[in-house]
């Protein structure tokens, strides 16, 4: 497979581990397909450990009654976000195939959930998706370079996180919370890829199953639409993404990317009612657009992000997901804003490439500062009420020390800005993650 990115090898007792570091840029789609020269067979993966003390309320009624709560108690979180298994196999002849499964949160089960829309109500929910994930699993044929055609489930490379959502591609110890709030995060889907390279770029287009505009909310926007409660993924509409990375000196790439699809009337049982009925001429129009740069450069690394989203009948969607569907339905009653926005950068300086020593040891201590701008519920102002606590920002500042390529150990203070009724969130957390490949 041509990379772009060049791998980091490290060989100890006979196994090998080859990283993908954050120093590199290759995209998720293609990070969990890299193969050892002579090898047929590759294992890898990644996964992450968080640790964080909250100091703000995390009470259901934290956002309507905020004075309230403005002196309650923190909270911390201990958690394993994500744990990743890659395997993938080259048939020859151009045919492979990869996988990647994904245990969230620690494994599947059981959990017990309080409800923000129903008055905070626990329930007890068996989740199918969302504790364990196959997040890739696809057989591809190579024909050259700038054509390969992937038929399976892969990841739908919409923003810089989705892209890009290894560990070491991001200096904060979860995940960069905008795009995370508004999109799916990580966004995989079924359907078929067509993807390439040439000269200086790689492209990517492809057709997904549709999103489910029943499963959209105030607080997330789309990003619950990609799921499915049930055992199979609805079909009735499609989506149509997109990616061109251009990658125009070493060490400095730009990025756009989107979406487009229906989300209306695609869920199960078809619930499109015919013509001339209340909500059939709803369609739910969806539309993303996307915009990332990744500079690593003289001991810089600095990334950003500018997304926006656009959904049609907004308010129709919100009435019919609150009328127009069973109590016991899968389905978010929340409103959901007719747009979205997230916009993020981040900057970190390596300290240890000023001390040869620390340098000739491949050891990395970036130094770094990030900021957030995102809203998921910006509402169609004639026909929808505001939230305004949907609009926020973030500070982050912090460290990441590389004692070896693979492994990231991460620090940093974080602070939420709300709009002044509300209270702000700071919060402390710290990390562990390592990325890479044992055969």
């Amino acid at each position: 497979m041509n990379r772009i990115a060049r791998a980091l090898s490290i060989c100890a007792a006979g196994v090998c581990l080859t990283a993908v570091t954050a120093h590199a840029q290759t995209s998720a789609a293609d990070s969990v397909y890299q193969h050892a020269k002579g090898n047929r067979l590759s294992i890898g993966g990644y996964a992450d450990i968080a640790l964080t003390r909250n100091f703000f309320s995390d009470n259901v009624y934290r956002y309507s009654n905020p004075s309230q709560h403005k002196d309650d108690p923190g909270h911390g979180r201990f958690d394993i976000p994500h744990a990743v298994i890659y395997l993938s196999y080259d048939f020859g002849k151009g045919w492979s195939m990869s996988s990647e499964i994904e245990f969230e949160h620690g494994g599947a089960g059981g959990a017990v959930e309080q409800e923000f829309d129903e008055a905070g109500e626990w329930e007890q929910e068996t989740e199918k998706g969302g504790e364990v994930e196959l997040e890739q699993l696809w057989i591809q044929k190579s024909f050259a370079p700038w054509a390969n055609l992937r038929v399976g489930h892969f990841v739908v490379p919409v923003g810089l996180t989705n892209a890009y959502h290894e560990p070491l591609n991001y200096f904060t110890v979860y995940r960069p919370e905008g795009e995370g709030t508004i999109l799916p995060c990580t966004w995989h889907d079924t359907g078929v890829s067509f993807w390439g390279r040439a000269g200086k770029f790689r492209y990517e287009v492809q057709m997904v199953a549709g999103l489910d505009a029943f499963l959209f909310d105030r607080d997330h926007w789309i990003q619950g639409g990609a799921g499915s409660p049930f055992e199979f993924k609805v079909a009735n509409k499609y989506g149509f993404s997109g990616r061109l990375d251009y990658y125009a000196v070493p060490g400095l790439r730009f990025g756009l990317s989107g979406y487009y699809g229906r989300s209306m009337h695609n869920t199960y049982p078809n619930d499109k009612e015919g013509e001339g009925k209340q909500y059939d001429k709803v369609k739910g129009v969806v539309a993303v657009g996307a915009f990332d740069f990744t500079l690593n450069r003289a001991n810089w690394i600095v990334r950003g992000n500018a997304d926006y989203g656009y959904l049609g009948d907004a308010a129709a969607i919100s009435t019919a997901k609150l009328n127009a569907t069973a109590s016991n339905a899968p389905a978010k009653k929340l409103p959901v804003g007719k747009n979205a926005v997230a916009l993020g950068v981040e900057a970190g300086y390596d300290v240890f490439s000023q001390f040869s020593k620390l340098r000739n040891k491949e050891q990395k201590f970036y130094v770094f500062g990030r900021y957030e701008y995102y809203d998921s519920y910006i509402p169609d102002k004639k026909n929808q009420r505001e939230y305004n606590f949907t609009n926020r920002q973030r500070v982050a500042a912090g460290v990441n020390y590389y004692p070896i390529p693979q492994i990231a150990v991460k620090a940093e203070y974080s602070h939420r800005f709300l709009k002044s009724q509300y209270n702000d969130e700071p919060s402390v957390s710290i990390g562990i993650a390592y990325q890479g490949f044992f055969l």
